[in-house]
């Protein structure tokens, strides 16, 4: 029986496969881009503080 279907047993673990990949990637790159927003936030402030400090 397990010969008959191989196929389709072999093409729905592939099917698996890629929606996981996928999900993975979109998960890591949504963090990714709240971490680097967090970051250029972090510049920009330490920028102001450093220009508010040398107009005192």
């Amino acid at each position: 029986m397990l010969a008959k279907y191989w196929k389709k047993i072999g093409m729905v673990i592939l099917i698996v496969a890629c929606v996981f990949n996928i999900m993975s990637k979109l998960v890591h790159k949504l963090s990714l881009d709240s971490e680097m927003l967090s970051s250029a936030q972090y510049v920009y402030d330490q920028q102001q503080s450093e220009t508010n400090n040398e107009n005192k």
